[in-house]
């Protein structure tokens, strides 16, 4: 029995796929930028853990990068997303995605969120600069998923 594809089928869909990610982080960023709004501390840090820890997967998905999905491929393209896998350096793709994994992800634009925790206590002008580096900081996380998916889900399609 033929082990069904979980791959995007062509370089063509594989850049809908992309656009698709891409327009998903644009509306969880906008997301965070709101939640960064909320004058009680931790709140928005902890929405945001809660919201990559489902935008991470939602994208692992769409690639066809999700472990379930990965482990269904014929043994060919499995060897080609793991030696993808090891070339990108991807710590979220075909992986479980658990809260310490997004929180090393978050941990990468701490400099940014330790800024928004200071500024969104500083009345309007603070707190728009603290909007801003959430959304900022959001779509960095996100994107550079998206791109890092992108690569390995190519690069297996190219075998």
């Amino acid at each position: 029995m033929k082990k069904r594809q979980a791959l995007p089928a062509s370089i063509a869909e594989l850049e809908k796929v992309r656009a698709s990610c891409r327009k998903m982080v644009r509306r969880r960023a906008a997301s965070s930028g709101g939640m960064s709004l909320i004058p009680i501390p931790g709140v928005d840090i902890a929405g945001d853990v809660g919201m990559l820890m489902q935008l991470i997967p939602a994208i692992n998905q769409k690639f066809g990068l999700t472990p379930e999905q990965i482990a269904e491929l014929d043994t060919r393209h499995k060897v080609a997303i793991y030696a993808m896998l090891k070339k990108v350096g991807s710590d979220l793709a075909g992986r479980a995605i658990t809260k310490r994994l997004v929180v090393a992800a978050l941990q990468k634009v701490g400099a940014r969120m330790a800024a928004k925790q200071v500024l969104k206590y500083i009345p309007f002008a603070g707190q728009a600069a603290a909007a801003a580096l959430s959304v900022a900081a959001m779509m960095y996380v996100g994107n550079s998923h998206v791109d890092a998916c992108f690569e390995i889900a190519r690069g297996a399609i190219a075998e």
